[in-house]
């Protein structure tokens, strides 16, 4: 008897139902778009502001060291301090290795090159700065580089190949120019560069061979770029394995109040939380500890940009969400309110045939709780195609096909959410409803 007055109801009430189903379902959609956005967020923000470069550099700890006698700072310009390409893979042994997505590390060699003539002029001499850069290089089951840390780099031709030169060889070395400096020795693609060195050691002279013009935009510009291996082979004082900073890419969680705190002050539980937290400042702790004499830092102005704008993002979906169910439990009010008014004859004679109020009451709930989940389950499909779709527009732009996102975890949630708003609207009216006199119900029907 209950679950034909269930479905009885659907069947006179279709138009009432469909309404409140209709308000369920929009609200739905919308808290599962927003859902299924804030999972993934992080990292397509991560993505979207790659173009600002590392997020973590990473540099000789001895850098950071005065050395001033009476006062004056009597440091080298160039100390020689550098760290070991070879413990770059330190960097996979630590606790969030996974969330590295680009490792760039770089050595800086200054030469003197001149263009090679075709024919009789007067020869350019620049004084400039080699730098040794990753290209396309595999690195724990990424391909990274300088190109994957620089995106907004221009380049004309390709990118050089290492060659494995001894400063002895009579074979070019691969190099790309930078626009200024391409400017400044007239120099095309596949032209010549002689490497000039004022020392006592004439058999020293290296030959470049320009494979692209690189424009960055910064200094950059007025450099040459090459392999990393061929950089090495280039620096004067012997240094096979030398690089002089490394920038590094990572996937974080936005900088708070707990992130900036330091972690040797903290108690042993609170380090360990900081410790498996995401955090740049943990990540950049943890490359401490990795890399031996090495001093790594967070880039504040990439971190602090992060997380302002995932910040807001997240406090926009929330209130959209909290708007769109909110919405919905008022509509569901309103249209349980309706359906109950028609319903009062109904009521009034199973309250005089001896039904209880808890069963009058489990009925409503019945018809709402179906409407809920079957709402909900549609809510939850419309609103991860919806998540896709906005995605694909505001992420990535490119009016292509857009990526699915079905998170199974989502449908129990938003199921759950759906019924508390239809629970939660139509509670008013089928407490108003279980208050009416039944015998005053019927005289008036009569």
């Amino acid at each position: 008897m209950f679950f034909r007055l269930l479905m009885e109801s659907f069947r006179r009430q279709r138009r009432r139902k469909l309404l409140a189903g209709i308000a369920i379902l929009l609200g739905t959609t919308a808290v599962t778009a927003m859902l299924a956005l804030a999972t993934t967020i992080g990292d397509r923000i991560h993505k979207e502001l790659a173009v600002y470069g590392a997020n973590i550099i990473v540099y000789p700890k001895a850098d950071q060291l005065e050395v001033k006698v009476g006062g004056v700072d009597i440091k080298p310009a160039s100390s020689g301090t550098y760290l070991k390409e070879s413990d770059l893979e330190k960097l996979k042994t630590i606790f969030w290795a996974n969330n590295i997505t680009g490792v760039s590390p770089e050595l800086d060699v200054p030469v003197n090159v001149s263009p090679d003539l075709g024919e009789m002029g007067q020869p350019l001499i620049a004084s400039t700065t080699a730098v040794g850069y990753w290209f396309n290089h595999p690195f724990n089951s990424i391909q990274t580089g300088a190109p994957v840390l620089h995106p907004w780099w221009k380049l004309v031709g390709r990118w050089p190949s290492p060659t494995g030169l001894t400063k002895s060889s009579d074979q070019s070395v691969e190099v790309v120019a930078g626009a200024d400096i391409a400017r400044q020795l007239h120099l095309h693609l596949g032209d010549h560069l002689s490497q000039v060195i004022k020392t006592q050691n004439p058999s020293a002279d290296m030959h470049f061979k320009v494979s692209g013009i690189v424009t960055a935009g910064d200094a950059t510009d007025s450099k040459l770029l090459l392999s990393l291996a061929d950089a090495q082979s280039l620096a004067y004082d012997g240094t096979p394995d030398a690089i002089s900073r490394v920038e590094i890419t990572a996937r974080t969680k936005p900088e708070d109040a707990f992130a900036r705190k330091d972690p040797d002050t903290l108690s042993p539980k609170d380090h360990e939380i900081w410790y498996c937290r995401p955090y740049a400042n943990s990540i950049a702790y943890q490359i401490r500890e990795a890399i031996p004499g090495a001093q790594a830092e967070q880039v504040r102005r990439v971190e602090q940009s992060e997380g302002n704008v995932l910040k807001r993002i997240s406090g926009l979906m929330w209130l959209i969400s909290a708007a769109a169910l909110l919405a919905a439990g008022f509509a569901v009010s309103a249209a349980m309110a309706t359906a109950i008014l028609e319903r009062r004859g109904e009521i009034g004679l199973m309250r005089s045939l001896g039904a209880s109020k808890g069963a009058i009451a489990l009925l409503f709930y019945a018809e709402t709780g179906l409407l809920a989940i079957f709402a909900g389950t549609l809510g939850y499909l419309a609103g991860s195609g919806l998540a896709a779709w906005l995605g694909a527009r505001i992420f990535r732009g490119d009016g292509g096909a857009p990526e699915a996102i079905l998170i199974p975890v989502l449908l129990p949630v938003v199921v759950a959410l759906a019924l508390a708003v239809a629970i939660g609207g139509s509670t008013p009216s089928i407490r108003a409803a279980l208050r009416m006199n039944p015998s005053a119900i019927l005289r008036e029907d009569a």
